[in-house]
């Protein structure tokens, strides 16, 4: 298997809303085990589709809590179908390495999606896994977890960012 290259803010393809998966084949199933790996590499919890510049509606997550083995999802066409509570976590995103600060989101989450080979099935969610489900389907949304903090910050994130594009690339 290959890994994937990740967009990083502030790319523009970041922004698309995905659109739905209609065909399960073979080259989902393959694109999420790619989509997974490239998620473990970079020692994240999720990977949005969108974020590696496929624009269809598909993430993976893993979001195994400390001393509990590796949960692999594969989210395909997610919906959620109910939120309930609040809470307020810092979050960080592949896409914007170095950057984390507090957003507020649901508690807990009711998702419905497809698996890899279209089947349906339905998940109750909290904790990390909630907020990480959240966090995905924003992307799919062309919204990105900065969104949510004041226009402030989200400058200093894209300057920053963007100097340090520049410096990589002069290098």
């Amino acid at each position: 298997m290959s890994l994937l290259e990740v967009l990083l803010f502030p790319d523009e393809r970041l922004r698309r809303v995905a659109a739905e998966v209609k065909q399960f084949d073979a080259r989902v199933q393959r694109l999420s085990e790619q989509m997974l790996e490239t998620m473990y590499d970079a020692r994240g919890v999720g990977l949005a589709a969108t974020q590696i510049d496929v624009h269809e509606r598909m993430f993976v997550a893993d979001c195994a809590e400390d001393g509990c083995a590796p949960e692999p999802l594969v989210f395909i066409n997610p919906v959620i179908l109910d939120r309930s509570g609040s809470v307020e976590s810092e979050e960080g995103c592949l896409s914007i390495p170095g950057v984390t600060d507090k957003v507020m989101r649901a508690e807990a989450v009711r998702v419905r999606a497809q698996n890899a080979f279209g089947e349906s099935f339905e998940r109750e969610a909290g904790g990390l896994l909630a907020i990480c489900i959240q966090h995905e389907i924003d992307h799919l949304d062309g919204r990105l977890f900065i969104d949510y903090l004041s226009p402030l910050k989200r400058q200093r994130i894209r300057k920053k960012l963007e100097k340090a594009l520049r410096q990589k690339e002069s290098a």
